[in-house]
């Protein structure tokens, strides 16, 4: 298909048919889009597939929506009295207060330069570990890599 017969559909507008497939036990795969969760996912490269979330924990990436009606994707890295605690992989600046509610799904496959990885898979979770024991000093990682990879 070419491009001039593409047409581009927000989340918003896809928003009820990924409801309905992940209630009935599905999955759905999206593309990714912005850049919070470098170096891991890449926009235009790469793919998650999703699945609904019946139980969630620190280290899952969870496709959600906030309040103001915006979806995410960011990883759990904590959880408090006031919900759980997320963070995209290129940010070091924490979000507090999402709630059971506001999660959609969790990731249970990264496709990623084409290649699968599962969420449960060794490599990923060591780096999942990794990345969020370096979030206190994240953000001069992220400073360090952007002047030397600019």
């Amino acid at each position: 298909m070419d491009n001039k017969n593409k047409k581009r559909v927000s989340l918003e507008e896809l928003y009820p048919a990924i409801q309905e497939s992940l209630d009935a036990g599905g999955t759905v795969e999206l593309p990714i889009t912005g850049t919070s969760m470098l170096p891991l996912l890449v926009q235009g490269r790469d793919t998650v597939l999703i699945k609904k979330a019946h139980t969630v924990k620190k280290g899952d990436i969870i496709f959600y929506r906030r309040d103001d009606g915006h979806f995410v994707l960011h990883r759990i890295v904590g959880k408090n009295e006031k919900g759980y605690i997320l963070c995209g992989d290129n940010q070091w600046k924490k979000e507090y207060g999402i709630l059971q509610r506001h999660i959609i799904a969790v990731v249970k496959i990264v496709n990623r330069k084409g290649k699968e990885i599962k969420t449960d898979d060794f490599g990923y979770m060591l780096y999942s570990k990794l990345w969020m024991l370096v979030l206190p000093i994240r953000k001069y990682i992220l400073y360090i890599s952007r002047k030397v990879f600019k």
